[in-house]
């Protein structure tokens, strides 16, 4: 999300944070916005795999300098994801699952927990 300037008028006390550079002064409305979307975006992904049936994503986020993941506002960055997933007590499945969140939020592995959905 890039904020552009509609005209050379600005009035600082309005504008102010939003012609900042990308995700760097994002309010907390923002940032839950953004990880709300993402959540709906992993949970469309995972549900689109075969085995993994429905599924319910969370996203934790916290401070972390220098991220180079796919999700990151700032010194905001995806710290851990809870999955809830109904084909989620297939081995394959729970591991794919465990992969595919590993390689797009550069998180560890003991930082993602995969659930069977009931």
């Amino acid at each position: 999300m890039i904020a552009l300037p509609a005209s050379n008028k600005t009035d600082s006390s309005s504008t102010e944070g939003k012609n900042s550079p990308l995700f760097t002064d994002t309010s907390y409305e923002e940032q839950t916005a953004q990880r709300s979307l993402l959540e709906e975006k992993l949970e469309d992904l995972l549900s689109q795999v075969e085995g993994v049936g429905k599924v319910r994503v969370v996203l934790m986020t916290g401070e972390q300098k220098d991220s180079s993941s796919f999700y990151s506002s700032g010194n905001q960055a995806v710290t851990g994801v809870l999955i809830a997933a109904e084909g989620a007590d297939n081995s394959v499945v729970s591991r794919n699952i465990v992969e595919a969140v590993m390689a797009l939020f550069q998180v560890e592995a003991h930082k993602i927990k995969v659930m069977k959905m009931k």
